[in-house]
């Protein structure tokens, strides 16, 4: 008879991810009360200090808010409009009245590695959905979505129809952004990214490494393969 694998995940994480649950499951709602640290205290079996750690790390995540002598509540999501806007490339190219469509390359279940579970906050071996979307402007391929999402925050990743639907426009209405971090870089692509791309592996791409968080998780992490000689990134702000 096989025995469940331990958790390693630190019991103020558990606690945290509790928290989540509940807000995510409607239990609690924007502007509802949760448990006291002492009652929080007794349902876990574990110390006052390790409660405070796990409400204490969701409020700086504006998940939770404390008012003096009342309690803590559930924080208003302020996530996307306030905070931080990422456009689907599908709305992009149809901004700039051409047509766009995209090609599943993979779509699958698997256990994140020792960096990858770094990267998402989460135990080495969990479970997280990855897929590889290739974008396509007027039938030509601009840009290889390689993304990484965390089921915690996207349970229904696996079951969309990413020929209707991009990641982004699905992760958007899913899980409401927080923020995000992103970095763009000029790199030579591997064979299988080239091909994706109908390009030469000599011909540099830009790109865009993209992490977003929601709720207090990381929610994903996108790697996107842009053909260099095809494609720009351009912005403004007031």
């Amino acid at each position: 008879m096989e025995h469940p694998a331990p958790d390693h995940t630190p019991i103020f994480q558990r606690i945290k991810d509790y928290l989540l649950e509940q807000i995510a499951a409607g239990h609690w709602k924007e502007g509802d009360v949760i448990p006291s640290e002492q009652a929080l205290t007794k349902q876990f079996g574990v110390s006052r200090m390790t409660v405070n750690r796990a409400v204490r790390e969701l409020t700086a995540e504006q998940v939770l808010t404390r008012r003096q002598g009342s309690g803590t509540f559930v924080a208003q999501q302020k996530y996307q409009a306030t905070l931080l806007e990422i456009k689907s490339i599908a709305e992009e190219v149809r901004a700039r009245g051409h047509a766009h469509r995209s090609s599943l390359q993979q779509l699958e279940r698997g256990k994140a590695s020792e960096l990858l579970a770094k990267q998402f906050d989460l135990a080495p071996g969990h479970l997280l959905f990855h897929s590889v979307i290739v974008h396509y402007e007027n039938g030509v391929p601009i840009q290889v979505e390689d993304r990484w999402v965390n089921p915690l925050c996207a349970p229904d990743y696996m079951e969309q129809d990413f020929a209707h639907i991009t990641p982004n426009e699905y992760l958007m209405a899913a899980a409401p952004l927080q923020g995000a971090t992103y970095s763009i870089e000029a790199l030579a692509p591997p064979r299988d990214i080239a091909d994706m791309l109908a390009i030469d592996t000599r011909q540099p791409c830009l790109v865009l490494r993209r992490q977003t968080r929601s709720a207090g998780r990381i929610a994903s992490l996108a790697t996107m393969w842009h053909p260099g000689h095809r494609y720009q990134f351009a912005g403004s702000f007031a």
